[in-house]
């Protein structure tokens, strides 16, 4: 999801009934709700790529919007990648629409994705995030070196934005969050705030490099609603080298930032330490269902996919935030650090869980990627509990089409699923997870506070996407 909004109440005039431009309309004297969804490339370009889903009574299929009554007023928001994109697509004014006498205003009102508002010109802690990307983005690809290699810095800065700033940023903004929770202020020196942002943001990448590597070994299709890096045209397996890349940017930057500074060998320690894991986690999934050797459920068992979850998911997206800004906050005694991480690697496996359930049962629209888990066989959740419960008819069932790309398999998979009630199943784990995990927060917290597990907890739990 693209993170900022902006938008103005307007009063609409009863007597307009018909829209002399595409981008405003009223019916019936009545007011309505004016949503505008634009592209990355859309806000580059200026080209109109897509019209909207409908969600409401659309005007005609040229339309850049889709229409919802609401009240008396009209609400009219773009969605945007940055507030610089919203003030370059309306260069000169805040004008919106115009039909008749009647014209239509966006006034930047800016707010994270949710919907959050902010008071006064005080930057949402989403927008003080983006901005730091901004500068990582110029320090890691600015041609003040060699001019033979300026032509890879442009392909490397086309790398970064495509593949780091569009997700949902939870990790990174958990590193800034967690700072300020452990320094016991929301209002910390700009320079902490921006070091641990530029963490945040290193974290971002790391994610980046596993999903691109991640995407090439799985063949997948699609990441964040849009093809993956290496099916973009002209990529392909350049994106193994562009992996590296990112990977590699990641100790650029904490050399450049974190050098000389208490911090910086553990730091530096804990993201190779955490790579490493994550790789080894990978390794699981991968020789547990290899494309080219015949299924073998024998194993798909609790024991392998509890380590593949730890090490491949939990560590890197549930400890490295929170170790990062401990050690920033100079926190490093172990006690504390391992107190965390019992907390964060069980938070970690309901989280992968959550991943499985919605590869299966997610909208793909809201997910911004299809699910491939029981055509590409992997060893999920779902397949490890199925095999637990299952009848022999079942199971047999499972082996003839668990793993086959086509949906007639895909079908019958899902109908063993159903049979033994997957859904209930997983909502009742999800409903004892959230207690166990609760307990572990009140249990293992220590001299940490509480808010810091509690936070991260609520951002995922009942999650969709």
């Amino acid at each position: 999801m693209i993170p900022y909004r902006a938008g103005r109440l307007v009063k609409l005039q009863p007597e307009v009934d018909s829209p002399a431009q595409p981008r405003c309309a009223a019916a019936n004297g009545r007011s309505l709700i004016l949503l505008l969804w634009w592209t990355r490339k859309q806000l580059i370009s200026g080209e109109r790529l897509f019209s909207p889903l409908p969600l409401g009574n659309a005007t005609t299929a040229d339309d850049a919007l889709t229409l919802q009554e609401h009240g008396n007023y009209a609400l009219c928001f773009g969605v945007f990648p940055s507030r610089n994109s919203f003030q370059n697509f309306f260069p000169l004014v805040n004008f919106f629409g115009r039909s008749g006498d009647t014209c239509w205003y966006i006034k930047p009102i800016w707010g994270m994705a949710k919907g959050e508002g902010r008071k006064g010109d005080a930057l949402t802690e989403m927008e003080s995030f983006d901005k730091t990307f901004a500068y990582i983005l110029d320090e890691l690809t600015t041609a003040d070196q060699d001019p033979g290699v300026k032509e890879a810095l442009v392909w490397f800065r086309r790398v970064l934005e495509f593949n780091v700033p569009h997700g949902k940023k939870n990790r990174g903004l958990s590193v800034v969050a967690t700072y300020k929770l452990l320094k016991r202020s929301s209002h910390i020196p700009e320079e902490d705030d921006q070091q641990a942002a530029i963490l945040g943001w290193c974290v971002e990448m790391l994610q980046a490099f596993f999903l691109v590597a991640d995407d090439i070994m799985d063949q997948s299709h699609t990441r964040r609603g849009q093809p993956c890096w290496y099916k973009t045209k002209d990529v392909g397996l350049v994106a193994i080298n562009d992996a590296f890349f990112l990977e590699n940017a990641v100790y650029s930057l904490i050399k450049s930032h974190f050098s000389g500074q208490p911090c910086y060998v553990k730091i530096l320690e804990l993201f190779h330490e955490v790579t490493m894991q994550t790789i080894t986690g990978q390794c699981l999934d991968m020789v547990s269902s290899r494309p080219d050797e015949p299924l073998d459920f024998t194993r798909f068992t609790s024991q392998r996919y509890d380590s593949i979850v730890k090490y491949k998911t939990a560590y890197y997206s549930f400890y490295l935030p929170v170790a990062l800004a401990m050690y920033l906050a100079g926190i490093y005694d172990a006690d504390s650090h391992q107190r965390a991480k019992v907390i964060l690697l069980e938070m970690g496996h309901f989280f992968q869980v959550q991943d499985d359930y919605l590869d299966c049962y997610g909208e793909p629209e809201v997910l911004g990627k299809i699910g491939t888990d029981i055509q590409d066989k992997k060893c999920g959740w779902l397949i490890v509990e199925a095999l637990k419960l299952c009848s022999p008819e079942q199971r047999q069932s499972l082996e003839k089409n668990y793993g086959i790309d086509t949906a007639e398999n895909i079908a019958a998979v899902k109908e063993v699923y159903r049979a033994l009630g997957m859904e209930d199943i997983y909502r009742q784990f999800e409903e004892d997870s959230a207690v166990r995990i609760k307990g572990l927060i009140k249990q293992f917290s220590g001299e940490l506070p509480e808010s810091i597990f509690e936070s991260f907890f609520n951002k995922i739990f009942k999650r969709n996407k």
